[in-house]
């Protein structure tokens, strides 16, 4: 490490924001003529990928040293590869951090036994809140906006899913609940490569996250071939589900079953998908230093993080390419953390059951 530390007085921080949070510290993190690699477990083109597509050049120029930030997909086993990597070989030394995802929290919540990692063990520097939106082909969606309960009842739906234990838990279950009849396709190695299926015409539904929708399928919306039917929606300050704020037009997933059942919807799938959704979204993507790293790269780190949410044109630019969700640092991504990775055990048993049924997952 000599070399990669010096005095913090002797060095300035990228970002008025970092060196404030930063001056409390003797020593500070300096990545001058280093490459950090920022390990994503997906395929390119999906939400994660282009979320971390984003941050990363923001990240090198808050980094004290201004380092070059690759991303590097490393995609399979619905994520648990890319993570069990990270957990098992990633070097301390601050050149290595992961990305995570729902994706990646499910099959951990859910004693998946390919998980050989412990979010605990990690360092969090960054929790990213986004949300997600499902949509069809324009002719389902104009037979869709004219009678929802004709296209439930009458077509058969075409998934291309990760896996029922990953983030396509959500969208799965929700369909489900609406009575729609959907088969998956697992094994796709990330939602960028479901949506290519849908452009090619191959499965007649998708959803993507927020920063995927708004940079791959607004264009398909704008030329007529996607139309948005519903988001699952965000979290209000008391908890309970509301209209997704970069979305506000589109109805939210507890909107549509209540428009097509006739009654909110309520029990333990409720509560089930809630739990789920509360772990997958709100707290969706966050960026981890392994286990081991010492605390002046991680206050770095978090410096940075916090310099670049709080750029003033962070809020524009952010907008265009993740929507508009909090951005958590500190002790906010720690919570985020909890929220992410915590989910009561009732919830947890009834979607095993379901898993098992619907989808002969056993875990």
């Amino acid at each position: 490490m000599s070399g990669r530390f010096l005095s913090f007085a002797a060095k300035t921080l990228a970002g008025v924001a970092a060196a404030g949070l930063l001056a409390g510290s003797a020593l500070a993190a300096d990545f001058s003529g280093e490459t950090v690699e920022w390990v994503i477990p997906f395929k390119e083109g999906g939400g994660s990928d282009k979320w971390a597509r984003f941050y990363a050049p923001l990240l090198a120029e808050a980094l004290p040293g201004n380092p070059s930030i690759v991303v590097k997909n490393m995609p399979g086993a619905g994520s648990t590869k890319g993570a069990n990597w990270f957990a098992e070989r990633a070097k301390s030394d601050g050149l290595t951090i992961f990305g995570t995802s729902g994706s990646t929290q499910f099959p951990y919540l859910l004693g998946d036994p390919r998980v050989r990692y412990e979010y605990s063990d990690w360092n969090v520097v960054l929790a990213t809140a986004t949300g997600g939106v499902a949509y069809l082909p324009a002719d389902l969606a104009a037979r869709w906006k004219k009678d929802p309960k004709d296209v439930i009842a009458n077509v058969d739906f075409i998934y291309g899913s990760q896996g029922a234990t990953r983030l396509d838990l959500v969208p799965l279950l929700a369909w489900e609940m609406l009575g729609m009849k959907v088969e998956p396709v697992f094994g796709i190695k990330g939602r960028g490569a479901g949506r290519l299926m849908f452009e090619r015409g191959e499965v007649n539904i998708d959803y993507q996250t927020s920063s995927a929708f708004l940079s791959k399928v607004t264009p398909l919306v704008e030329e007529g071939k996607a139309v948005p039917i519903m988001t699952w929606g965000a979290l209000d300050a008391e908890g309970n589900v509301v209209r997704d704020p970069t979305f506000p037009d589109i109805p939210t997933f507890k909107e549509v079953y209540t428009d097509v059942k006739g009654e909110a919807p309520s029990g333990d799938a409720w509560e089930a998908w809630k739990a789920f959704f509360v772990a997958g979204f709100p707290a969706q993507k966050m960026v981890f230093l392994p286990k081991g790293t010492e605390q002046d790269i991680i206050d770095t780190y978090s410096a940075a993080f916090k310099a670049v949410t709080e750029r003033a044109d962070f809020a524009d630019i952010s907008k265009k390419r993740l929507g508009v969700y909090p951005q958590s640092v500190g002790d906010d991504a720690k919570a985020k953390l909890v929220q992410g990775t915590v989910v009561n055990q009732a919830a947890k048993d009834w979607i095993k059951a379901w898993l098992k049924e619907r989808y002969g997952v056993e875990l």
